[in-house]
């Protein structure tokens, strides 16, 4: 098992990732979307996709999820 960390997406990568927009948008530019690029995920503003995305490893927004989904008011 390698214990080197997976690269940083690529600027090309995030071009031609899959951007999926909240269901609690309502269809207007209003929210966040998110793309898998597998060991990581980006989360971009769709109000202003003339920003760059925030990139976060995989397994940090998955326990990220799980803890909001569960219930929980903190992070600490």
């Amino acid at each position: 098992m390698s214990t080197t960390p997976p690269r940083h997406p690529r600027t090309q990568e995030l071009h031609k990732a899959h951007w999926r927009k909240s269901s609690y948008s309502g269809g207007a530019n209003d929210c966040v979307e998110i793309a898998d690029l597998g060991a990581h995920a980006a989360v971009r503003d769709s109000k202003d996709l003339s920003r760059s995305p925030v990139i976060i490893g995989r397994s940090a927004l998955d326990n990220l999820l799980r803890r909001y989904l569960g219930g929980e008011t903190s992070v600490a």
